[in-house]
């Protein structure tokens, strides 16, 4: 007799956490949806400042970056998203000096920690919120910052 009892106690609790379960799965059901209209909303999409998408050199009005290839930001990178390949020029007065050639940013291996961007001591680095980067290979997310985009020209 008890473990009939046992039985219909347990068959009880089941069948309310079902139901309880089921609730919420119905009240969800009919909560509006927030990301629903995605595509179709582009133009009208807000995305916060501080939202952190992609690494791009900073340019002035005449075309030109700050960044000196120190390779500060290269060191602080925890996982080596960051590769800076400098060159020596000789200038006017005779002096060497160290220009960047190539700033090479691999965006499928950063983790957006922004250590690059407040170690930088000329202020050369920003963030944008383009957070559209949906490819088919990860060869196409490295990305070479010293040369200018064409939307800056």
């Amino acid at each position: 007799m008890e473990s009939i009892k046992n039985y219909f106690v347990s068959f009880g609790k089941g069948l309310w956490s079902l139901l309880v379960g089921m609730k919420i799965t119905f009240v969800e059901f009919f909560t509006p949806k927030i990301t629903e209209k995605y595509p179709e909303n582009r133009a009208t999409l807000e995305i916060p400042e501080r939202f952190r998408a992609t690494l791009s050199l900073k340019y002035d009005a005449e075309g030109n970056h700050k960044c000196i290839a120190c390779g500060i930001c290269q060191m602080n990178c925890p996982n080596g998203t960051i590769t800076i390949v400098p060159k020596k020029v000789t200038t006017e007065d005779g002096k060497t000096k160290r220009v960047l050639d190539d700033y090479i940013y691999d965006l499928g291996s950063c983790v957006f920690c922004q250590l690059c961007v407040t170690s930088c001591p000329h202020d050369a680095l920003e963030f944008t919120n383009e957070f559209e980067q949906a490819v088919f290979t990860r060869s196409v997310l490295v990305k070479h910052l010293n040369r200018k985009p064409e939307s800056t020209k």
